[in-house]
């Protein structure tokens, strides 16, 4: 039997070695509100390569019980090659949800936009421990304040079939406070503005990784890279490019109903 190719399978290499990581406040303030001097579960759904998870092990060490999710194949293997002390899990966050209890931390990296939203939540909050965490992370391009970064939109817009840069424009937040309702809990937002000093090829190669430019690629073949080429020179200054990303955390922690007490 065939194995069914997910949208990410064939680019997890370049995925990893391009994609910016998060900015190590978020991954504080989600380690603030989790469970201190104990082994905590912590599970990543939609994970890719793992790339959330290194950097909330960074901070938190790797004495803990770590599950990555992830429909790809691809991505799972390129990160067990990087971080085999975490279990690995292939299929959907809904499949493995329902079968996961009374865990610390369940995140969602750069992934939660793919997801039955509504449905990963319910199962979210059956999930969660007392006093558990639902993290969401996003690194979004800063279109708003980069000629650079708008004008990249603009190709995307116009090469990529079915592309708008509003795609992830979810209101995360208020989808927490609608799943979380009946609880008794804690919601937490939080936004970081920063800049990627990046050389040119390593952006052409992060833009290959993405679902959105192999759309345009199979669409137009190689004139998107060559109209990107443009672009990045128009652009680049000492051979590098400054990409501003808006960061953004929102959290929800589900807090022990004191009333019950």
């Amino acid at each position: 039997m065939t194995q069914k190719k997910e949208k990410f399978d064939g680019l997890a290499k370049g995925y990893d070695l391009y994609r910016p990581r998060y900015p190590q406040e978020l991954f504080r303030e989600i380690h603030h509100w989790l469970p201190k001097d104990r082994e905590l579960s912590l599970v990543d759904i939609g994970a890719g390569t793992g790339i959330a998870i290194e950097g909330l092990a960074d901070l938190l060490g790797q004495q803990h019980n770590y599950t990555a999710i992830d429909i790809s194949q691809d991505m799972i293997d390129t990160g067990k090659q990087k971080i085999p002390w975490v279990n690995w899990l292939h299929g959907s966050a809904e499949q493995h949800l329902a079968t996961i209890n009374s865990t610390d931390l369940i995140m969602a990296a750069q992934s939660f936009q793919w997801m039955d939203r509504e449905k990963v939540l319910n199962l979210v909050r059956d999930s969660l421990a007392d006093n558990g965490v639902m993290a969401i992370l996003q690194n979004n391009r800063d279109y708003r304040h980069s000629e650079f970064l708008n004008e990249y939109e603009n190709l995307l817009e116009e090469l990529s079939p079915g592309y708008s840069r509003h795609y992830r424009d979810f209101d995360y937040a208020q989808e927490l406070n609608t799943a979380f309702q009946d609880e008794n809990a804690l919601h937490i937002t939080l936004n970081s503005r920063w800049n990627m000093f990046i050389p040119r090829e390593a952006f052409i190669g992060m833009s290959r990784s993405s679902t959105q430019v192999q759309r345009a690629l199979a669409a137009h073949d190689e004139l998107f890279i060559e109209r990107l080429k443009v672009l990045v020179d128009k652009y680049q200054s000492k051979e590098k490019l400054a990409v501003l990303y808006e960061s953004q955390l929102f959290m929800v922690v589900k807090q022990v109903n004191s009333g019950n007490e």
